[in-house]
């Protein structure tokens, strides 16, 4: 075969190894999962988030398990879970059902995942653009989980007709518990990378 052949195979084999595509499935789920919350069908969005973010952790897992780490997927994974999440809390968000229950989801809260998410990758781009390391922490996979938990009860407490009413007691416990504790785990790890960027930039 021609080098140049080869060289561009190893090209293609490495951009869409499996823990890109994995990713790429990410965003595809992502936006059947928002047309599916648009349109009321929040049993089969939970599925598919169950699913969106089920692909976040496999997709790590291969990469690291087959060394198949590549800059594509360094910029499309923490894009796909952007995507995903801030998404799925506007939404929510927008749903007057959510708004009804006392302590539970709201838009300020969406503001502040968002504007997190826009701050870290701003200061992630600023100090990498210099040759630092703005690798993730623990806290930001911590905060993850708990969204995702968050989102996900969310999803559940819509399933039932008149939720506020109708849904189960330990589901609205849930679904309250996990919006604070996500936005107290969205705020400490905002503050986390926020404290490493200082420290990096007086280095």
């Amino acid at each position: 075969m021609d080098p140049k052949a080869k060289s561009a195979a190893k090209v293609g084999s490495a951009i869409f190894n499996l823990p890109n595509q994995l990713t790429m499935l990410r965003l595809i789920v992502s936006v059947a999962l928002f047309c599916l919350i648009c349109y009321g069908q929040f049993v089969l969005a939970f599925i598919f988030f169950v699913v969106g973010a089920g692909t976040d952790w496999l997709d790590g897992y291969f990469a690291r398990k087959y060394g198949q780490v590549t800059v594509l997927g360094r910029i499309l994974d923490p894009f796909a879970d952007k995507v995903i999440i801030c998404g799925t809390f506007i939404l929510l968000a927008s749903i007057p059902e959510i708004n009804a229950l006392p302590w539970g989801l709201r838009a300020w809260m969406v503001v502040v995942i968002v504007g997190r998410e826009l701050l870290v990758t701003t200061l992630r781009s600023f100090i990498e653009e210099r040759g630092g390391d703005f690798s993730a922490k623990w806290s930001g996979k911590i905060k993850m989980g708990v969204q995702c938990f968050n989102a996900g009860a969310c999803l559940v407490f819509l399933s039932f007709e008149n939720p506020v009413v109708n849904s189960p007691q330990w589901v609205q416990v849930c679904l309250i518990g996990s919006t604070w504790l996500s936005m107290a785990s969205t705020i400490y790890s905002g503050g986390i990378y926020v404290g490493q960027a200082i420290k990096q930039i007086k280095e």
